[in-house]
């Protein structure tokens, strides 16, 4: 998100009918719903994410319990299990 100047992208007369309510203030406008993006579209985080998950329920079906892989991967053991869940679910699909 980047921020633009108000007087350079809205008519003069809006710019003021705007500082009547909020004057030298931030405003957030936010994107119209049908120009919404989902979570993770602009990065990598999503596949990075869905990278460690796989890893972890590979990890636990080799016998790798639910305390260690919290350690190893600085999550809570009930992080781990729901990871776990979600990925048998998904691998039964």
């Amino acid at each position: 998100m980047s921020y633009q100047k108000a007087e350079q992208v809205l008519p003069l007369e809006l710019v003021e009918l705007i500082q009547k309510y909020i004057d030298g203030e931030y405003i957030y406008i936010p994107r119209k719903e049908e120009n919404k993006k989902p979570w993770g579209t602009n990065t990598d985080t999503r596949y990075e994410l869905s990278l460690r998950n796989s890893n972890i329920y590979k990890e636990y079906l080799k016998g790798i319990c639910v305390k260690s892989l919290a350690v190893k991967y600085c999550l809570s053991s009930k992080s781990i299990q729901r990871i776990l869940l979600n990925e048998k679910r998904n691998d039964r699909e």
